[in-house]
């Protein structure tokens, strides 16, 4: 089964980091998803962009689209990446997230996948 780990924190954290603090942290996330990759569960993953870069688009009633710069919401958190993994169930989703850079200073939502099999 598919699962969207959705690596949410506040993205502010990492604006006083020195270059070497955030190389020491990305080795962290290159362990992990090596890790993921070794045991056949990696599908995907990306880290984002920095929430102040993302745009958003509302389609009107009329079907014309409202185009506005910045996140939909204004949180103290934002989405900063995801992995997608294909494990057995819910419970080795959550192993997973554990294990993830991101657990112990932010959240990580677990999303199962909706599959359509006979879709074209």
């Amino acid at each position: 089964m598919k699962y969207l780990l959705a690596l949410i924190g506040d993205e502010a954290r990492y604006a006083d980091r020195t270059p070497e603090e955030l190389a020491a942290g990305m080795k962290e996330w290159d362990r992990f998803t090596r890790d993921a990759i070794d045991a056949g569960v990696h599908v995907g993953g990306e880290g984002l962009q920095p929430s102040s870069t993302a745009t958003t688009v509302k389609i009107q009633e009329s079907g014309d689209p409202i185009v506005s710069d910045g996140p939909f919401a204004e949180t103290k958190e934002q989405l900063g990446g995801y992995y997608l993994l294909d494990v057995a169930d819910l419970d080795e989703a959550i192993k997973w997230a554990s294990k993830c850079p991101a657990a112990p200073v932010g959240t990580i939502e677990l999303r199962p996948i909706q599959e359509f099999p006979d879709a074209p």
